[in-house]
């Protein structure tokens, strides 16, 4: 989510107006909301899939796999392969790459409607427009794709030789089936709300504010023209990198004991300890604030700070700098393939 977040962090660069008899920008406004959605979706799926093993191992280790339970985040790593092959590694990839590609296509395309709303009919100017603007569409995107992460989190849990789940379309059928129909695919939404709210909404501020805050005073250090317009100024790739890689730590260390509470209502009964975690809730309850708050409670309580509620939270800094690398440097080279500057 911190690549798909920064991507859209920032207002396009004042651009110097067009000479006459370059082809004006009409040309360039044809399906221009599908270009966005491309572009986006394409950087997220790229960056996604250059993290995927960081990302199973986080879901391993934030929900206490009893198999590796008792390593850490680089002895997952090794060994992850070693019990499941390197293909385990990129377990419920594919359910993650059907989820992020819209993902970031409708994070981005409602960062830029939410920016606009904001500020023509609020009033809302200056940076703050981008940290409301920014939890708006974190939230919008992760309520239109939550069922897809849903099963790529369950895929991702299981083990080699304990398959509960054959692939995806089984997984969805299992999870109606079995879990109360629709509301099953919506376990854990509450805290995934709450925390994706500051979380996007820091990413873009913190990235928006950097990047327009660094071309405004450093424009020849920090940036370059754009390829498919010369009269707007991006920043450079290492730049891109280190803009992304801060605001994705800041926003990812308040956001994250959301999101291991997230985590362990979305595997719900697949984690032993299911019962003792959420009560006798039923399961029209499961996505309400009272279970989020039982089960935020539960990791406490039994696992404490360090390695409960902020388990695995070297692993997302360990993300952040190769995620927001890829992210940023195909988003540009997108958005320009696309003629979108």
């Amino acid at each position: 989510m911190a690549a798909a977040a920064a991507l859209a962090a920032a207002d396009t660069p004042p651009a110097v107006p067009q000479a006459a008899g370059t082809g004006g920008p009409t040309a360039r406004r044809d399906f221009y909301w599908l270009r966005s959605f491309l572009a986006g979706g394409i950087a997220g799926c790229c960056a996604k899939t250059t993290v995927a093993p960081l990302d199973r191992v986080k879901v391993l280790l934030q929900a206490h796999n009893h198999h590796y339970k008792h390593l850490g985040v680089f002895s997952t790593l090794r060994a992850v392969p070693q019990k499941e092959g390197y293909l385990g590694l990129y377990k419920g990839n594919g359910a993650m790459m059907i989820r992020i590609f819209p993902y970031g296509a409708i994070q981005f395309m409602a960062f830029e409607h939410y920016k606009t709303l904001i500020t023509t009919k609020l009033g809302v100017s200056g940076h703050v427009h981008r940290l409301m603007a920014g939890s708006m569409a974190g939230m919008t995107a992760v309520i239109c794709t939550y069922p897809l992460d849903m099963v790529r989190v369950r895929l991702a849990f299981q083990v080699k030789g304990e398959h509960t789940y054959t692939g995806i379309v089984h997984a969805f059928k299992t999870i109606y089936a079995k879990e109360g129909g629709f509301l099953g695919f919506y376990r854990g939404l509450m805290p995934t709300i709450l925390g994706m709210a500051p979380y996007a909404g820091v990413s873009f501020f913190t990235f928006g504010t950097l990047k327009s805050v660094g071309l405004s005073h450093a424009p020849t250090l920090l940036g370059r023209p754009s390829s498919d317009n010369p009269n707007v100024l991006v920043l450079k790739t290492h730049i891109n990198l280190l803009c992304g890689g801060v605001a994705g730590a800041i926003a990812q260390t308040i956001s994250y004991p959301f999101d291991v509470t997230r985590r362990r209502m979305q595997l719900g009964t697949v984690l032993p300890e299911f019962e003792k975690c959420l009560g006798c809730y039923y399961v029209t309850t499961l996505i309400s604030f009272s279970t989020m708050r039982e089960t935020m409670k539960y990791v406490y309580g039994h696992h404490g700070i360090r390695k409960g509620l902020y388990r695995g939270l070297s692993l997302n800094y360990i993300r952040c700098i190769p995620s927001q690398a890829v992210a940023f440097t195909t988003y540009e080279l997108m958005k320009q393939f696309f003629h979108l500057n």
